[in-house]
């Protein structure tokens, strides 16, 4: 208090008015990936920053910043149902992930990255982020479903790990869409999910086909948590399971970004979205993301 007395009087002494002290409030950019696609489903990489419009809470945003085709680093968190009900197919699902992991460390950002994460009746971190593809290979080949499917909870956890990194942060989930012996609830792993900024993309290897044995509730849950973090869910037979793994490679290596510093800086969610000035495009992103949740 004395030393702003001081200066003030200082200022009155010298016939200059006194300066009024400055606060500045930190505001942080947030990121939108976004996929754009026609009606066909076919992915459109050829639009400008004038073509996006960004609503925040439901006031208008001014676009700073906009890259076609961002290559910002991956980080994709792999995560493995590996309860007892997955044992049927899990060779082929092994083979399968292999294929991926190898084309997904085969081009684009030399920085991509990815970790294995396992779920049963508990959640295993079996390899931490890394480009070394025939570790990640070796750590799924050693493995032998059994147990039961803890899914919120590796959610809620492989999140945690997204959070703090560089980049873009990405989920893909293979499962038979149950949940039976998580801690964790729905909310708590779609919360986490947002926080991190991760895009999940759920692919439901469903055992059997009659619909009577399925479990619809956890594909609706899978569902809505892709939607909701700009994702897609899949449910491929084990033999499409290969071009499913393509189309979410096609998906990252076509994402604008869309940042933007918030016209509201408030805490709780941020409800987003991103309208097109083509209306027979759709802008495929996250809902929303949580004011207190800037990196």
């Amino acid at each position: 208090m004395r030393f702003t007395i001081a200066l003030v009087a200082f200022a009155a002494a010298h016939g200059q008015p006194p300066k009024q002290p400055n606060f500045s409030t930190e505001v942080r950019l947030v990121r939108l990936l976004v996929n754009v696609k026609n009606q066909a489903g076919e992915l459109i990489g050829t639009l400008n920053k004038d073509e996006f419009t960004v609503f925040d809470n439901g006031v208008k945003q001014d676009v700073a910043v906009f890259e076609h085709y961002t290559t910002k680093p991956l980080s994709v968190s792999v995560m493995v149902d590996t309860s007892g009900s997955t044992a049927k197919d899990w060779p082929l699902e092994v083979k399968s992930l292999s294929r991926f992991l190898r084309a997904l460390f085969g081009s684009g950002n030399e920085r991509d990255t990815a970790a294995l994460y396992t779920f049963n009746y508990d959640t295993t971190l079996q390899h931490d982020f890394t480009r070394n593809s025939k570790s990640l290979e070796g750590m799924l080949r050693a493995i032998k479903p059994e147990g039961g499917t803890s899914l919120y909870d590796a959610i809620f956890h492989s999140a945690r790990d997204l959070q703090p990194r560089d980049g873009r942060h990405v989920m893909v989930i293979v499962s038979d869409g149950g949940n039976t012996t998580s801690s964790k609830t729905f909310k708590d792993a779609r919360e986490s999910a947002q926080r991190a900024d991760a895009v999940i993309y759920p692919i439901v290897i469903v055992p059997i086909s009659n619909d009577a044995g399925r479990n619809i509730g956890g594909e609706h849950a899978l569902q809505t948590l892709a939607s909701d973090t700009g994702g897609r869910w899949f449910d491929p037979t084990i033999a499409e399971l290969d071009r499913t793994f393509e189309e979410i490679l096609r998906d990252l290596r076509a994402q604008y970004m869309l940042g933007y510093y918030p016209k509201e800086q408030s805490k709780g969610f941020h409800p987003v979205r991103v309208d097109l000035a083509r209306k027979d495009l759709r802008a495929q992103t996250r809902t929303g993301y949580y004011g207190d949740a800037f990196p």
